[in-house]
């Protein structure tokens, strides 16, 4: 592994990325895999920051523990629970290129539609077998790399909760998620003793950066925090789209 100055650096900065995330802004998360992906593989580098998201998920409990939806909740943890498994048995399978793809192409255009709509989109009722479909689709897009973000969105924006919910109910089900991560992510390796002592170094500023994230959630105003949040499932598909065709066989043929 690259101990270097730059790495450090960089990874100091996922680190923070991931705290605030869990503090509740969602497009400063997405960057968190990225910066590491420049000096190892986007696999080595999701495993590395596990720890990192577990133990701010501690710290953003705390802040967000009263807050949350419990039929949301209910439903998130039967699906990320299949996701996971799912990801778990298929990870030798999984073409990660297409599935990055795919994920970047729908919440592209789910944002696309959210924020095209005229007037104020009626709030829609919670519907379980939807809401299983995307939960379980966040929880193995989260399994491959921590970008459960776009399907759970799909599920949740909809369902126009308050502002203090929202953030409470997805930390808690992605806490959940990456708890349950932790198993199958060392038996596959991909959390090893190097890895882990990485990551030691890597907690504090995540768990000092979840406490600023929950301090500029709290000051900014809902309808902006639901536009900003919609405006940050777009920034991320794109990324998404762009990483996704980056990684594919295309990028070898001169095409990106």
């Amino acid at each position: 592994m690259d101990y270097s100055l730059g790495f450090w650096f960089f990874a100091t900065l996922a680190a923070i990325a991931v705290g605030l995330g869990k503090g509740g802004l969602p497009v400063v998360a997405a960057l968190a895999v990225p910066s590491l992906s420049l000096f190892m593989s986007p696999i080595a580098a999701a495993g590395l920051l596990l720890p990192v998201y577990i133990v701010s998920d501690a710290f953003a409990l705390i802040a967000y523990r009263r807050a949350f939806n419990r039929q949301v909740l209910k439903i998130a943890l039967i699906g990320m629970t299949l996701g996971v498994g799912i990801g778990s048995v298929t990870a030798h399978l999984i073409i990660e290129w297409v599935i990055t793809v795919l994920i970047g192409l729908m919440g592209g255009l789910f944002a696309l539609r959210m924020l095209t709509q005229r007037g104020d989109p009626a709030k829609k009722p919670i519907h379980t077998g939807h809401g299983v479909f995307w939960t379980t689709i966040a929880g193995f897009t989260s399994f491959i790399s921590h970008n459960g973000g776009p399907p759970w969105q799909f599920f949740t924006l909809p369902l126009k909760l308050q502002k203090s919910v929202f953030v409470g109910t997805s930390v808690i089900a992605f806490s959940y998620c990456n708890a349950i991560k932790l198993v199958p992510y060392i038996w596959l390796g991909q959390v090893n003793m190097q890895s882990s002592f990485v990551s030691l170094f890597l907690m504090l500023p995540a768990a000092l950066a979840v406490y600023l994230g929950v301090f500029w959630v709290k000051k900014i105003p809902e309808a902006l925090f639901f536009k900003l949040v919609t405006w940050a499932l777009m920034i991320i598909s794109i990324k998404l789209i762009w990483d996704g065709l980056s990684d594919s066989p295309l990028a070898g043929g001169g095409f990106f």
